[in-house]
Protein backbone atom coordinates (compact mmCIF):
# COMPACT_ATOMS: atom_id res chain seq x y z
CA UNK A 1 0.00 0.00 0.00
CA UNK A 2 1.42 3.35 -1.16
CA UNK A 3 2.81 5.21 2.03
CA UNK A 4 0.04 8.14 2.65
CA UNK A 5 0.07 11.04 5.16
CA UNK A 6 -1.93 9.84 7.77
CA UNK A 7 -4.75 12.36 9.39
CA UNK A 8 -5.37 12.18 12.67
CA UNK A 9 -8.53 13.24 13.92
CA UNK A 10 -8.73 14.17 18.35
CA UNK A 11 -10.94 11.77 20.24
CA UNK A 12 -13.01 15.25 21.02
CA UNK A 13 -13.33 15.99 17.00
CA UNK A 14 -14.35 12.54 16.85
CA UNK A 15 -16.91 12.55 19.61
CA UNK A 16 -18.31 15.26 18.41
CA UNK A 17 -18.77 14.13 14.80
CA UNK A 18 -20.72 11.28 16.10
CA UNK A 19 -22.77 13.07 18.37
CA UNK A 20 -23.81 16.38 16.56
CA UNK A 21 -22.08 15.59 13.01
CA UNK A 22 -19.58 17.18 11.38
CA UNK A 23 -20.39 19.85 8.74
CA UNK A 24 -18.59 19.02 5.35
CA UNK A 25 -19.00 21.75 2.35
CA UNK A 26 -21.71 20.27 -0.62
CA UNK A 27 -20.16 19.39 -3.60
CA UNK A 28 -21.53 18.15 -7.15
CA UNK A 29 -21.37 14.50 -8.46
CA UNK A 30 -19.54 15.57 -11.27
CA UNK A 31 -16.01 15.02 -10.04
CA UNK A 32 -13.70 14.38 -13.48
CA UNK A 33 -12.68 11.00 -11.43
CA UNK A 34 -16.14 10.01 -11.61
CA UNK A 35 -17.36 10.24 -14.95
CA UNK A 36 -18.63 6.93 -16.10
CA UNK A 37 -16.66 4.51 -17.84
CA UNK A 38 -18.12 1.41 -17.35
CA UNK A 39 -17.07 -0.04 -20.56
CA UNK A 40 -14.17 -0.80 -18.75
CA UNK A 41 -16.30 -3.07 -15.95
CA UNK A 42 -16.80 -7.08 -16.07
CA UNK A 43 -19.69 -7.73 -18.23
CA UNK A 44 -21.78 -9.22 -15.66
CA UNK A 45 -21.81 -5.72 -14.27
CA UNK A 46 -23.27 -4.14 -17.27
CA UNK A 47 -26.57 -5.69 -17.09
CA UNK A 48 -26.95 -5.67 -13.40
CA UNK A 49 -30.75 -5.77 -12.02
CA UNK A 50 -30.48 -4.95 -8.53
CA UNK A 51 -32.33 -7.99 -6.63
CA UNK A 52 -35.77 -6.73 -5.02
CA UNK A 53 -35.42 -6.24 -1.04
CA UNK A 54 -36.86 -10.11 -0.09
CA UNK A 55 -34.09 -11.50 -2.16
CA UNK A 56 -31.35 -8.34 -0.32
CA UNK A 57 -32.99 -9.56 2.89
CA UNK A 58 -31.69 -12.87 2.30
CA UNK A 59 -28.73 -11.79 0.43
CA UNK A 60 -27.20 -9.89 2.83
CA UNK A 61 -26.36 -10.00 6.58
CA UNK A 62 -28.91 -7.32 8.93
CA UNK A 63 -25.86 -5.29 9.18
CA UNK A 64 -25.09 -4.70 5.52
CA UNK A 65 -29.04 -4.44 4.86
CA UNK A 66 -29.51 -2.10 7.32
CA UNK A 67 -26.23 0.29 5.54
CA UNK A 68 -26.73 -0.40 2.01
CA UNK A 69 -30.31 -0.22 1.93
CA UNK A 70 -32.03 2.05 4.91
CA UNK A 71 -28.76 4.31 5.29
CA UNK A 72 -27.34 2.81 8.37
CA UNK A 73 -24.20 3.66 10.29
CA UNK A 74 -22.05 0.79 11.17
CA UNK A 75 -19.91 1.41 14.75
CA UNK A 76 -16.41 2.77 14.13
CA UNK A 77 -13.70 0.68 15.11
CA UNK A 78 -15.93 -2.94 15.06
CA UNK A 79 -15.95 -3.43 11.69
CA UNK A 80 -14.58 -5.67 9.17
CA UNK A 81 -11.92 -3.03 7.18
CA UNK A 82 -11.21 -0.19 8.88
CA UNK A 83 -8.16 -1.60 9.75
CA UNK A 84 -7.39 -3.58 6.69
CA UNK A 85 -3.81 -3.12 5.20
CA UNK A 86 -3.92 -6.09 3.03
CA UNK A 87 -3.33 -4.74 -0.91
CA UNK A 88 -6.37 -5.45 -2.79
CA UNK A 89 -9.98 -3.84 -4.35
CA UNK A 90 -13.14 -3.24 -2.35
CA UNK A 91 -16.60 -3.94 -4.57
CA UNK A 92 -19.91 -3.19 -3.70
CA UNK A 93 -21.55 -5.91 -1.59
CA UNK A 94 -24.59 -6.04 -3.46
CA UNK A 95 -23.39 -5.65 -7.32
CA UNK A 96 -19.73 -5.99 -6.99
CA UNK A 97 -19.17 -3.25 -8.95
CA UNK A 98 -15.48 -1.64 -8.28
CA UNK A 99 -15.56 1.01 -5.94
CA UNK A 100 -12.13 1.86 -3.99
CA UNK A 101 -8.31 0.41 -4.42
CA UNK A 102 -6.36 -0.35 -0.96
CA UNK A 103 -3.76 2.08 -2.85
CA UNK A 104 -6.05 4.88 -1.83
CA UNK A 105 -6.88 4.01 1.54
CA UNK A 106 -5.25 5.59 4.57
CA UNK A 107 -5.48 5.95 8.27
CA UNK A 108 -7.90 8.60 9.48
CA UNK A 109 -7.90 7.67 12.82
CA UNK A 110 -12.05 7.49 12.81
CA UNK A 111 -12.50 3.96 12.88
CA UNK A 112 -13.74 3.38 9.24
CA UNK A 113 -12.57 2.88 6.08
CA UNK A 114 -10.92 5.92 4.48
CA UNK A 115 -9.88 6.43 1.22
CA UNK A 116 -8.68 9.22 -0.99
CA UNK A 117 -11.08 9.29 -3.87
CA UNK A 118 -13.32 6.08 -5.87
CA UNK A 119 -10.98 4.08 -8.30
CA UNK A 120 -11.06 5.97 -11.56
CA UNK A 121 -14.25 5.30 -14.07
CA UNK A 122 -16.68 4.03 -11.45
CA UNK A 123 -19.22 6.58 -11.28
CA UNK A 124 -19.97 6.67 -7.69
CA UNK A 125 -22.46 8.75 -6.95
CA UNK A 126 -22.46 11.97 -4.29
CA UNK A 127 -25.85 13.01 -3.34
CA UNK A 128 -26.87 15.66 -0.42
CA UNK A 129 -27.65 14.50 2.55
CA UNK A 130 -29.58 17.00 5.33
CA UNK A 131 -30.60 14.22 7.68
CA UNK A 132 -29.94 14.62 11.34
CA UNK A 133 -29.30 18.21 10.97
CA UNK A 134 -26.00 18.31 9.16
CA UNK A 135 -25.30 18.93 5.84
CA UNK A 136 -22.99 16.32 4.25
CA UNK A 137 -22.32 14.63 1.12
CA UNK A 138 -23.44 11.16 0.79
CA UNK A 139 -22.01 8.59 -1.28
CA UNK A 140 -23.89 5.85 -3.43
CA UNK A 141 -22.88 2.92 -5.49
CA UNK A 142 -24.03 3.95 -9.11
CA UNK A 143 -25.31 0.74 -10.04
CA UNK A 144 -26.98 -0.86 -7.22
CA UNK A 145 -27.43 2.33 -5.62
CA UNK A 146 -26.07 1.32 -2.15
CA UNK A 147 -25.54 3.82 0.60
CA UNK A 148 -21.87 3.80 1.22
CA UNK A 149 -20.77 6.55 3.51
CA UNK A 150 -20.03 9.90 2.95
CA UNK A 151 -17.22 12.29 1.95
CA UNK A 152 -15.35 14.73 3.49
CA UNK A 153 -12.81 17.73 2.87
CA UNK A 154 -10.73 17.26 5.66
CA UNK A 155 -8.39 14.19 3.24
CA UNK A 156 -5.18 14.41 2.59
CA UNK A 157 -3.32 14.99 -0.74
CA UNK A 158 -3.15 14.84 -3.51
CA UNK A 159 -7.39 14.93 -3.48
CA UNK A 160 -7.80 16.72 -0.27
CA UNK A 161 -10.36 14.15 0.30
CA UNK A 162 -11.87 11.65 2.83
CA UNK A 163 -14.21 9.29 1.71
CA UNK A 164 -15.60 7.53 5.05
CA UNK A 165 -17.04 4.37 4.02
CA UNK A 166 -19.14 1.23 6.10
CA UNK A 167 -17.57 -1.89 6.15
CA UNK A 168 -20.32 -3.19 5.42
CA UNK A 169 -20.85 -2.03 2.11
CA UNK A 170 -18.32 -3.20 1.21
CA UNK A 171 -16.70 -6.68 0.06
CA UNK A 172 -12.85 -7.04 -0.60
CA UNK A 173 -11.04 -8.74 -2.88
CA UNK A 174 -6.94 -9.25 -1.95
CA UNK A 175 -5.03 -8.21 -5.17
CA UNK A 176 -4.28 -12.34 -5.34
CA UNK A 177 -7.48 -12.93 -6.44
CA UNK A 178 -8.49 -10.32 -8.78
CA UNK A 179 -7.90 -11.54 -12.11
CA UNK A 180 -9.84 -14.60 -10.91
CA UNK A 181 -12.72 -13.12 -9.58
CA UNK A 182 -12.70 -11.36 -13.14
CA UNK A 183 -11.28 -7.65 -11.67
CA UNK A 184 -7.74 -8.13 -13.82
CA UNK A 185 -8.84 -4.76 -15.35
CA UNK A 186 -7.73 -2.82 -12.29
CA UNK A 187 -4.76 -4.72 -11.82
CA UNK A 188 -2.45 -2.75 -13.56
CA UNK A 189 -1.75 -0.02 -10.41
CA UNK A 190 -1.09 -2.76 -8.52
CA UNK A 191 1.89 -3.78 -10.89
CA UNK A 192 2.99 -0.29 -11.04
CA UNK A 193 2.94 -0.32 -6.84
CA UNK A 194 5.01 -3.55 -7.18
CA UNK A 195 2.58 -5.59 -5.04
CA UNK A 196 2.00 -8.09 -8.22
CA UNK A 197 3.83 -9.22 -11.04
CA UNK A 198 2.92 -8.62 -14.09
CA UNK A 199 3.87 -12.08 -15.39
CA UNK A 200 1.74 -13.73 -13.11
CA UNK A 201 -1.18 -11.23 -13.89
CA UNK A 202 -0.44 -12.20 -17.22
CA UNK A 203 -0.72 -16.11 -16.39
CA UNK A 204 -3.70 -15.79 -14.48
CA UNK A 205 -5.20 -13.98 -17.51
CA UNK A 206 -4.60 -16.77 -19.89
CA UNK A 207 -6.27 -19.50 -17.34
CA UNK A 208 -9.09 -16.80 -16.33
CA UNK A 209 -9.84 -16.09 -20.32
CA UNK A 210 -10.17 -20.03 -21.10
CA UNK A 211 -11.93 -20.04 -18.28
CA UNK A 212 -14.71 -17.17 -18.37
CA UNK A 213 -15.15 -19.03 -22.22
CA UNK A 214 -16.73 -21.96 -20.67
CA UNK A 215 -20.05 -22.69 -18.32
CA UNK A 216 -21.60 -25.85 -17.48
CA UNK A 217 -25.70 -26.02 -17.58
CA UNK A 218 -27.81 -29.29 -16.44
CA UNK A 219 -30.84 -29.69 -18.05
CA UNK A 220 -33.40 -32.51 -17.56
CA UNK A 221 -37.00 -32.35 -20.03
CA UNK A 222 -37.75 -35.97 -20.87
CA UNK A 223 -35.72 -38.37 -23.16
CA UNK A 224 -32.00 -37.04 -23.36
CA UNK A 225 -31.66 -38.31 -27.14
CA UNK A 226 -34.22 -36.04 -28.42
CA UNK A 227 -33.19 -32.74 -25.98
CA UNK A 228 -29.19 -33.25 -26.73
CA UNK A 229 -29.85 -33.43 -30.86
CA UNK A 230 -31.47 -30.24 -30.72
CA UNK A 231 -29.27 -28.35 -27.67
CA UNK A 232 -25.70 -29.58 -29.59
CA UNK A 233 -26.47 -27.13 -32.71
CA UNK A 234 -27.15 -24.27 -30.84
CA UNK A 235 -24.53 -21.49 -31.69
CA UNK A 236 -22.50 -20.71 -28.88
CA UNK A 237 -23.23 -24.64 -27.53
CA UNK A 238 -19.74 -26.30 -27.45
CA UNK A 239 -20.39 -29.32 -26.00
CA UNK A 240 -23.21 -31.63 -25.07
CA UNK A 241 -23.39 -35.29 -22.60
CA UNK A 242 -26.27 -37.09 -21.56
CA UNK A 243 -26.59 -38.88 -18.37
CA UNK A 244 -28.23 -38.79 -14.76
CA UNK A 245 -28.83 -35.89 -12.13
CA UNK A 246 -30.68 -35.29 -9.24
CA UNK A 247 -30.74 -38.57 -7.66
CA UNK A 248 -29.35 -40.47 -4.88
CA UNK A 249 -27.58 -43.47 -5.98
CA UNK A 250 -24.10 -43.20 -7.31
CA UNK A 251 -23.08 -44.00 -11.01
CA UNK A 252 -26.64 -45.73 -11.65
CA UNK A 253 -27.25 -47.83 -14.71
CA UNK A 254 -30.22 -46.70 -16.92
CA UNK A 255 -31.71 -49.73 -16.15
CA UNK A 256 -31.59 -48.80 -12.91
CA UNK A 257 -32.99 -45.43 -13.64
CA UNK A 258 -35.41 -46.39 -15.59
CA UNK A 259 -37.11 -48.03 -12.63
CA UNK A 260 -38.03 -44.85 -11.22
CA UNK A 261 -36.58 -45.83 -7.73
CA UNK A 262 -33.13 -43.92 -8.06
CA UNK A 263 -34.29 -40.49 -8.10
CA UNK A 264 -32.43 -39.36 -11.06
CA UNK A 265 -33.57 -37.47 -14.30
CA UNK A 266 -32.46 -38.06 -17.72
CA UNK A 267 -30.48 -34.73 -17.96
CA UNK A 268 -27.88 -33.18 -20.39
CA UNK A 269 -24.92 -31.55 -19.62
CA UNK A 270 -24.02 -28.15 -22.16
CA UNK A 271 -20.95 -26.61 -21.58
CA UNK A 272 -22.09 -23.56 -23.43
CA UNK A 273 -19.73 -20.46 -24.35
CA UNK A 274 -20.94 -17.32 -22.41
CA UNK A 275 -19.52 -14.81 -24.33
CA UNK A 276 -22.17 -15.74 -27.61
CA UNK A 277 -24.96 -17.81 -25.67
CA UNK A 278 -25.97 -16.50 -22.35
CA UNK A 279 -27.36 -18.53 -19.54
CA UNK A 280 -30.56 -17.14 -20.12
CA UNK A 281 -30.44 -17.39 -23.62
CA UNK A 282 -29.99 -21.46 -22.91
CA UNK A 283 -33.26 -21.86 -20.89
CA UNK A 284 -35.24 -19.59 -23.86
CA UNK A 285 -34.51 -23.02 -25.82
CA UNK A 286 -34.87 -25.39 -23.45
CA UNK A 287 -38.49 -23.82 -22.46
CA UNK A 288 -39.59 -24.11 -26.26
CA UNK A 289 -37.97 -28.02 -26.63
CA UNK A 290 -40.27 -29.56 -24.21
CA UNK A 291 -43.29 -28.84 -22.34
CA UNK A 292 -42.43 -27.52 -18.69
CA UNK A 293 -46.25 -28.02 -17.91
CA UNK A 294 -46.04 -31.97 -17.10
CA UNK A 295 -43.87 -33.11 -13.87
CA UNK A 296 -43.41 -36.38 -15.04
CA UNK A 297 -44.57 -37.37 -18.21
CA UNK A 298 -43.25 -35.87 -21.94
CA UNK A 299 -45.77 -37.54 -24.31
CA UNK A 300 -45.56 -41.52 -24.31
CA UNK A 301 -42.60 -41.08 -21.41
CA UNK A 302 -43.98 -41.13 -18.06
CA UNK A 303 -42.30 -41.40 -14.93
CA UNK A 304 -39.94 -39.07 -12.37
CA UNK A 305 -36.91 -39.70 -14.66
CA UNK A 306 -38.53 -37.83 -17.11
CA UNK A 307 -39.21 -34.34 -15.34
CA UNK A 308 -38.56 -31.10 -16.46
CA UNK A 309 -36.05 -29.90 -14.26
CA UNK A 310 -32.93 -27.43 -14.29
CA UNK A 311 -30.40 -28.13 -11.89
CA UNK A 312 -28.36 -25.02 -11.12
CA UNK A 313 -24.61 -24.55 -10.37
CA UNK A 314 -24.66 -21.29 -9.05
CA UNK A 315 -26.38 -18.47 -7.08
CA UNK A 316 -26.27 -16.85 -10.43
CA UNK A 317 -27.53 -19.62 -12.34
CA UNK A 318 -30.52 -20.45 -9.96
CA UNK A 319 -31.92 -16.33 -9.83
CA UNK A 320 -31.55 -15.93 -13.68
CA UNK A 321 -33.87 -19.86 -14.35
CA UNK A 322 -36.55 -18.41 -11.82
CA UNK A 323 -36.52 -15.16 -14.00
CA UNK A 324 -36.73 -17.13 -17.19
CA UNK A 325 -39.36 -19.86 -15.56
CA UNK A 326 -41.82 -16.83 -14.42
CA UNK A 327 -41.20 -14.84 -17.68
CA UNK A 328 -42.83 -18.40 -19.51
CA UNK A 329 -45.50 -19.16 -16.85
CA UNK A 330 -46.60 -15.37 -17.51
CA UNK A 331 -46.53 -15.26 -21.49
CA UNK A 332 -49.32 -17.31 -22.22
CA UNK A 333 -48.08 -19.58 -24.49
CA UNK A 334 -48.97 -22.83 -22.30
CA UNK A 335 -52.32 -23.37 -21.01
CA UNK A 336 -51.29 -24.73 -17.67
CA UNK A 337 -48.98 -23.49 -14.74
CA UNK A 338 -44.85 -24.20 -15.33
CA UNK A 339 -44.32 -26.75 -13.04
CA UNK A 340 -40.42 -27.33 -14.02
CA UNK A 341 -38.09 -28.32 -10.67
CA UNK A 342 -35.30 -25.56 -9.93
CA UNK A 343 -32.67 -27.30 -7.45
CA UNK A 344 -29.25 -27.17 -6.64
CA UNK A 345 -27.10 -29.59 -8.74
CA UNK A 346 -25.77 -33.02 -7.44
CA UNK A 347 -23.39 -35.28 -8.72
CA UNK A 348 -24.22 -35.62 -12.72
CA UNK A 349 -23.24 -38.95 -14.19
CA UNK A 350 -22.73 -39.70 -17.87
CA UNK A 351 -24.93 -42.36 -19.54
CA UNK A 352 -23.55 -45.04 -21.52
CA UNK A 353 -21.56 -44.20 -24.50
CA UNK A 354 -24.73 -45.76 -26.87
CA UNK A 355 -26.78 -43.32 -25.48
CA UNK A 356 -24.26 -40.19 -26.42
CA UNK A 357 -25.36 -38.53 -29.66
CA UNK A 358 -27.77 -41.32 -29.80
CA UNK A 359 -29.57 -39.78 -32.83
CA UNK A 360 -27.28 -39.01 -34.64
CA UNK A 361 -25.79 -42.49 -34.64
CA UNK A 362 -29.33 -43.85 -35.04
CA UNK A 363 -30.88 -41.12 -37.83
CA UNK A 364 -34.67 -41.23 -37.57
CA UNK A 365 -34.42 -42.85 -34.21
CA UNK A 366 -37.12 -42.32 -31.41
CA UNK A 367 -37.58 -38.41 -30.08
CA UNK A 368 -40.46 -35.76 -29.03
CA UNK A 369 -38.51 -33.08 -28.63
CA UNK A 370 -39.28 -30.39 -31.11
CA UNK A 371 -38.50 -26.58 -31.27
CA UNK A 372 -41.24 -24.30 -31.06
CA UNK A 373 -41.18 -20.67 -32.22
Amino acid sequence: MKNMQSVKIAGLAAALFLAAGLVAVVRGADREQQNDSSTNQPARMKDLKKPDQEQLRKQLSPEQFTVTQQCGTEPPFRNAYWDNHQPGLYVDVVSGEPLFSSLDKFDSGTGWPSFTRPVAGTGVVEKQDTAHGMARTEVRSKQADSHLGHVFDDGPGPTGLRYCINSASLRFIPVEKMEAEGYGAYLEPFVKAGLIKASAVSAASDKTSAATQRELAILAGGCFWGLEEILRKIPGVLETTVGYSGGTVAHPTYQQVCTGRTGHAEAIQVAFNPAKLSYEQLLGYFFRMHDPTTPNQQHNDIGTQYRSAIFYTSNEQKQAAERVKAQVDKSGKWKRPVVTEITKASEFYPAEDYHQKYLVKNPGGYTCHILRD
